[in-house]
């Protein structure tokens, strides 16, 4: 327990004193620049990052690897000891080197674009600054800032409470303690305390569960209890998403079949009196070119920047797993506000019980009306400010247009909180639906709530609720969101009692005040996306806390609610036991005044449907609904700290088409992954059967280790990563979702695989025939093979583009594609038409020889084409 510690020991004065700071207007922007610089940025060290130097050796770890390596070694004494030709072993070692360094820099490159996303993810903090609330990266956090937290935030240093209400505290991450923690900000603590008897300060790292708080941040960074253990917290390792284990295990598995041919051909070639030392290095070289003990890799590559590029469409994706299943989402459950609206709420109406009229917002109101807009600010949390005489609103949009029409009629915010101050207040919470505050009007103690209509009227002892009742209709029936205002007069508040007895005695007997109505228009651009949707076979629901009158409004403007479709309350799913609702889920379109805990039934009912599920959510209670989604989508504007550390996703714009474009990219990632799975395996499938059949059927090798190794530099890196960044192809969200339970080699796409590697071999094996036999000389038959066998792969990576014929898709479409395939055509060539041609054991070939090689290299793309508009593809 270091004596910094004994913050929690000292009162507030004491701590205000130490930090030297106004309450009134917090720290100063021209003195934040010193303090960082004194006390380092609110950030923990990161894992220490492996070199260069470290991830290269790290290559070598393969035993096929070492084996080469050792046989190059022995192959390199043999030649110095014989002919003193030391060439070829060297080239071998020199093939494997730039092998392991394109590894490296593929490991780098995936590494580079996940530091990138954890830069965009960092988290938001209100502080007090220069008078004014202000929003800041909690980076920039420093001792002696101000800070205002409420539930659902993350705590982003050590704080010492101010002020604090109904607040509680989840510190299981740094006490293990999973039953949140009632805190006081009055309260204070002996000296030497443990972590869970100190009440009066908040941890970095945990996270508030109710109620709000203001407070003094006193550690950040390294000096806070969280940083004390921050080296525990980097031990964690890096997990592979499902495909890449999936793909590793076939690695693996086809490693060993590789394996198995290779000792065959080691033998044979022994046994035929083929030299050992070229048989060895064939035999390994074949085992490395075989192996797709890449594939994982390059897998990682093609998800990071598929992930990078949906940033850029502000989808932040916080698990790579989330990209696989996001192409296998087949429904997508939205909140209404701000993700299929614009969230630009604006007060239009207001209906008061004194009246029992409605008006429309102007500058001008009625006196009742005028009385009900403060009394519904006084009840509220956000705030306005205005930069370049332009309206900022800070908070929930459902206040801000609040506030903004208490403004028209000159209530400012500002004023009434100090004419009139809150002394009580119990927070908002999707569970109640209320908010309550208690202040202080003319030396009385008016307890303010505000929240659903239905919720409030049931509180209420007196009001005409029937020309309410009418009121609300109309409103609803406009697609307003309406809230109701109710208040009573305490004698007194007591101060003893805890959240359960204060909510008893303040939200019970009121008087109803009145209505207030809100408009969201909805997003433009969302009635296309759900249409999208509808094509893409995706089921779009609507999920709100709003009126159903309201909710189904906007939903059938957006075509999500249609005429075979229902709109039910949380009350009536409530009703509804599970096998009832497994019935009737998929008629279902429209969920209003929902609980937490209703969008959790309906996310499972749907995953029993065998459905793959998103699920979009920004409270802290919504974080066990998005975690039990195959997809968490966590707001990034409106959604709380809790909900975003539980979601898979989060929209930085909180908007359902972001959704949509995700998916999109979800399910052109995975096609990418299968066509770069599907050149691989082919490619590497390929070798294997021509320098296997052919020494069982002529025991003579078609390829020498050295061309073997060639083939797989150009084929197996640069066109298989460049077929990763293909471009979605148009007709995708045309497609019905791909089972989450579908392997990867389903539809005969296994089948297409091992044709495509039994073509490569036939064509291989022909050219070296037709090689061999012109010349009498099996340097011939090689030499045509080689260039047969690596410009026929490298010419597939076109075919694999797309099921569709490449007249249709494009062929030069891919600018990496066409760019790597360049660079492989131009090594090839470098080999076939230059004098370093001898060291791997090319000879020149007759005009009509090479006539023949051009015709056999494009048999692949002709024979592709024929099953593509035969539809054997597809």
């Amino acid at each position: 327990m270091s004596e910094d510690r004994n913050f929690y020991s000292q009162n507030i004065q004491e701590i205000i004193n130490k930090f030297n700071i106004n309450t009134q207007t917090g720290l100063l922007t021209k003195n934040i620049d010193n303090l960082i610089e004194k006390h380092g940025y609110n950030t923990l060290p990161e894992k220490p990052k492996v070199s260069f130097m470290t991830k290269f050796f790290r290559q070598f770890k393969d035993m096929t690897i070492i084996c080469l390596i050792i046989a190059a070694i022995v192959s390199f004494a043999v030649k110095i000891s014989t002919t003193g030709e030391i060439f070829e072993p060297f080239l071998i070692l020199l093939i494997v080197i730039i092998n392991s360094v394109i590894g490296v820099i593929q490991e780098n490159k995936a590494e580079r674009a996940l530091e990138a996303l954890k830069k965009l993810s960092t988290q938001n903090v209100k502080v007090l600054r220069d008078g004014t609330k202000k929003i800041i990266d909690s980076t920039d956090l420093v001792p002696g800032d101000i800070i205002y937290l409420e539930s659902g935030d993350m705590i982003p240093a050590d704080i010492r409470l101010l002020k604090s209400i109904n607040l509680k505290c989840d510190e299981s991450a740094l006490t293990g303690e999973s039953v949140p923690v009632e805190k006081n900000s009055d309260i204070l603590v002996s000296h030497k305390s443990s972590i869970g008897d100190i009440k009066n300060m908040l941890f970095s790292g945990c996270v508030i569960t109710n109620g709000n708080a203001l407070g003094i941040v006193v550690k950040t960074g390294l000096n806070t209890e969280m940083g004390k253990i921050a080296k525990l917290l980097n031990q964690e390792e890096n997990t592979q998403t499902p495909l890449q284990k999936k793909l590793s295990s076939l690695g693996k598995n086809l490693g060993i079949v590789a394996l198995l041919a290779c000792v065959i051909i080691f033998v044979v070639g022994l046994l035929n009196g083929i030299n050992i030392i070229e048989i060895l290095i064939t035999s390994i070289s074949l085992a490395v070119s075989a192996i797709p003990e890449g594939l994982p890799a390059i897998v990682t590559v093609i998800l990071s920047l598929g992930v990078q590029r949906m940033v850029k469409k502000h989808a932040l994706i916080r698990k790579l797993p989330a990209v696989e299943t996001l192409g296998s989402a087949s429904v997508i459950c939205s909140d209404k506000t701000g993700t299929l609206t614009q969230n630009k709420m604006t007060l239009t109406k207001i209906y008061t019980e004194k009246n029992h009229s409605i008006e429309l917002v102007s500058s001008k109101n009625s006196q009742e009306a005028r009385e009900l807009l403060m009394y519904s600010v006084l009840c509220c949390d956000g705030n306005i400010i205005f930069e370049n005489n332009k309206e900022k609103h800070i908070g929930d949009p459902t206040e801000t247009c609040i506030i903004s029409a208490a403004y028209k009629n000159n209530i400012i915010k500002q004023d009434i909180t100090c004419k009139f101050p809150r002394i009580k207040e119990i927070p908002f919470d999707s569970n109640r639906k209320l908010m309550t505050t208690v202040n202080k009007i003319n030396n009385k103690n008016i307890v303010i709530v505000k929240g659903a209509y239905d919720i409030i009227t049931s509180k209420c002892i007196s009001g005409d609720f029937e020309k309410a009742n009418i009121a609300v209709e109309e409103m609803t029936n406009s697609a307003l969101r309406v809230l109701a205002v109710a208040y009573k007069e305490l004698d007194y508040i007591p101060d003893s009692l805890n959240s359960d007895e204060l909510e008893l005695i303040l939200e019970n007997n009121l008087n109803f005040m009145g209505l207030v109505g809100m408009i969201d228009p909805p997003r433009p651009e969302v009635k296309e996306s759900v249409e999208i949707c509808r094509k893409a076979g995706i089921k779009p629901i609507m999920i709100t806390g709003d009126h159903i009158t309201t909710a189904s409004a906007i939903a059938r403007e957006l075509g999500i609610l249609r005429k075979c479709d229902r709109a039910i309350t949380g009350k009536e799913l409530d009703k509804l036991s599970d096998s009832d609702l497994d019935k009737q889920v998929t008629k279902i379109s429209v969920y209003a005044r929902v609980s937490p805990e209703n969008k959790i039934r309906i996310v499972k009912a749907w995953q029993r449907n065998g459905q793959v599920v998103a699920m979009t959510g920004d409270g802290v209670n919504d974080a066990p609904a998005l975690k039990a989604a195959d997809i968490g989508c966590a707001m990034g504007i409106t959604g709380t700290d809790v909900a975003k550390g539980a979601a898979d996703m989060i929209l930085t714009d909180d908007n359902f088409s972001t959704i949509v474009h995700a998916v999109k990219e979800g399910r052109g990632i995975y096609s990418n992954i299968k066509k770069v799975v599907g050149f691989l395996l082919g490619t590497n499938i390929g070798e294997v059967i021509t320098v296997f059949l052919s020494m069982l059927l002529w025991h003579k090798t078609p390829l020498i280790s050295i061309q073997l190794l060639w083939i797989n530099l150009v084929t197996d890196s640069f066109p298989a990563i460049a077929l990763g960044t293909e471009p979605v192809e148009k007709d995708i969200m045309s497609r019905k979702p791909v089972s989450k339970h579908e392997s990867i080699f389903s539809n005969n796409y296994g089948v297409q695989i091992i044709f495509q590697g039994v073509l490569f071999a036939i064509l291989a094996l022909v050219s070296f025939k037709l090689g061999e036999n012109y010349t009498n000389n099996i340097k011939t038959g090689q030499s045509m093979a080689f260039i047969v066998l690596s410009l026929s792969q490298t010419i597939q990576a076109f075919n694999m583009k797309s099921n569709k014929s490449l007249f249709e898709s494009g062929v030069f479409n891919n600018k990496n594609l066409n760019f790597a395939c360049l660079i492989s055509i131009l090594l090839i060539f470098l080999v076939i038409f230059t004098p370093i041609k001898y060291f791997f054991g090319i000879e020149f070939l007759p005009i009509n020889l090479y006539l023949i090689s051009l015709g056999l290299i494009f048999v692949p793309t002709v024979l592709f084409e024929i099953l593509k508009n035969l539809k054997i593809i597809k």
